[in-house]
């Protein structure tokens, strides 16, 4: 496994404000505790192999399992569906995770809809981790490209399924954008509720 692999986070925050606006559910505090990383993100691909081939070959995340299995799914009634289901681990144990079905119209029923890329997994890296999986994507043939979003510089792709994926990098202030954030958080969405369009984010232009 490539040593940049290990580099790999997700989930990274700052430290909140001291004061905090207080959660709307205070029993929410308590729980939030026990609530850990993220297990996995789950999406659906045709080719486990053009898949393994990206996520393995090309960005480094290692295949830590693949599943075989067969199940009754309520859009097939009385029939038995065949799939595999693989997991890509991440540095933190998380993994990004793909389901493949062995019948097409299976697969065109559930796969992942490439769509504008707002649904996408994201994960935090550090800046040489970043310009390392650009320079793999490059050699690969890909086209990769940046946007800076002021509290974030972000690196996107979109693998042989279409769906678009995220290498994050944190900025140098990432402790205090987030310390911000968390005291300004729920003011702000109340007032987008309200219908206030004001731009909040002076970190990058608009």
């Amino acid at each position: 496994m490539d040593q940049h692999v290990t580099e790999i986070l997700v989930g990274r925050a700052g430290p909140a404000a001291d004061p905090v606006e207080p959660p709307a559910d205070p029993s929410a505090a308590g729980i939030s505790a026990q609530l850990g990383r993220m297990h996995h993100l789950a999406y659906v691909v045709r080719d486990q192999e053009a898949t393994r081939h990206f996520y393995e070959d090309v960005v480094g995340l290692p295949l830590v399992a693949t599943w075989v299995e067969t199940g009754e799914f309520a859009e097939f009634p009385g029939r038995r569906i065949d799939f595999c289901h693989t997991f890509f681990g991440l540095a933190d144990g998380g993994a990004l995770a793909f389901f493949a079905f062995a019948d097409d119209d299976v697969h065109e029923t559930y796969r992942a809809k490439a769509g504008t890329g707002f649904v996408h997994p994201a994960i935090a890296v550090s800046g040489d981790v970043q310009r390392q999986v650009r320079a793999r994507l490059e050699a690969a043939g890909l086209a990769p490209f940046t946007i800076d979003h002021g509290y974030c510089q972000s690196l996107y792709v979109r693998d042989p399924d279409g769906l678009m994926v995220e290498f994050t990098k944190d900025p140098d202030d990432a402790a205090q954008i987030a310390a911000w954030q968390a005291h300004t958080a729920r003011t702000t969405l109340t007032r987008w509720q309200a219908g206030d369009r004001t731009p909040t984010n002076d970190l990058r232009p608009h």
